[in-house]
């Protein structure tokens, strides 16, 4: 696709609400974002696609939490996609931009080219961590691998670990700019019901292998309020999500416009990894002499690498471990 010029919503997550529907929801650019965490690594088309996609699943959740420090995202399998791991850092200061950092691991030789990425994946599940911070125990989720793609496997978690019913809509690919080179261009929208104190949940459950799905969880005017806004977002149209030509504001009220929607203070994201050489110390400093020296190469160092970012550390085996002599 040939897309017009940036807008000013790259990279960005807007808040809204549906004061009619008791529905909140966000909004989600990620362009250079995008970018920036898929140049970090080679991955083949299939592997970027996943990698994409939790991406911006990611951005969209981590907007809804009120995070202190960090949420992850990670789905393990048994297929030749290993493992697609993202992190959220919630803002350090009132202002400031979010930062999504993503990781793959895959079995390249097993990947089917050309075939459907999430059945790449394989059997497996799909988790969301929660990590406020020192002196708080984080918190981790988890539901098995379902649907047939990770927005389903996402709806189904907030449906069976939160009973929140959840929906995604996303759109993400490759494009090209009006004379610039090719960038990837991803947009999405999430809703989701207000939380309420004391969930309701039918009896069994209709959703993807025996999961709780939205129609488990409401009944009533809710249920009526969760069906109108999904009928609405069922409208919205691939270049409205990554186009440059529709702002979010715009597409809400076209969608929305008779839910009464609110928007709040849109939030900026960007590409971002806390690795650093102290935080590699501090994963070494279990060890002993004996063991750093297994971990030395022929050259005399003790070498680490960051997935997320390809940062690569370069450490005297002297400095590191818990008996180390404390020189640079």
């Amino acid at each position: 696709m040939t897309l017009g010029s940036k807008i000013a919503w790259d990279d960005t997550v807007l808040p809204f609400q549906l004061d009619r529907s008791d529905v909140r929801g966000r909004v989600a650019r990620l362009d250079g974002v995008l970018d920036r965490v898929l140049e970090q690594h080679d991955y083949p088309p299939v592997i970027e696609s996943l990698v994409a996609e939790m991406a911006l699943l990611t951005a969209l959740i981590g907007q809804t939490i009120k995070l202190r420090w960090k949420l992850s995202l990670q789905v393990r399998g048994d297929g030749p996609a290993r493992l697609i791991a993202t992190d959220y850092y919630a803002p350090a200061a009132e202002g400031e931009p979010a930062r999504i950092r993503a990781y793959a691991s895959f079995d390249r030789d097993r990947l089917a080219e050309g075939g459907d990425p999430f059945a790449q994946i394989g059997k497996g599940y799909f988790a969301i961590l929660i990590d406020q911070g020192k002196g708080n125990l984080p918190y981790q989720g988890i539901t098995p691998i379902s649907g047939g793609s990770l927005v389903s496997c996402a709806e189904a978690y907030f449906a069976q670990s939160e009973q929140l019913p959840t929906r995604f809509e996303l759109s993400f690919g490759r494009s090209t700019m009006a004379g610039e080179g090719e960038t990837w261009r991803a947009g999405g929208m999430m809703l989701q019901t207000m939380p309420k104190a004391s969930p309701f949940a039918k009896e069994g459950a209709s959703g993807d292998d025996g999961l709780l799905a939205a129609e488990d969880i409401l009944e009533g005017d809710e249920e009526e309020n969760w069906s109108r806004a999904n009928i609405l977002l069922d409208s919205v149209e691939e270049m409205e999500l990554i186009g440059p030509h529709v702002q979010p504001t715009e597409l809400l009220v076209r969608l929305f416009h008779e839910e009464a929607p609110r928007v709040y203070d849109p939030q900026p994201v960007e590409f971002g990894c806390p690795c650093s050489e102290e935080r590699v110390r501090n994963s070494l400093s279990i060890y002993s002499a004996k063991d750093i020296a297994k971990m030395t190469t022929d050259e005399g160092v003790v070498t680490a690498d960051c997935q997320f970012c390809g940062a690569h550390y370069r450490l005297d085996p002297a400095t590191v471990g818990f008996e180390a002599n404390g020189d640079d």
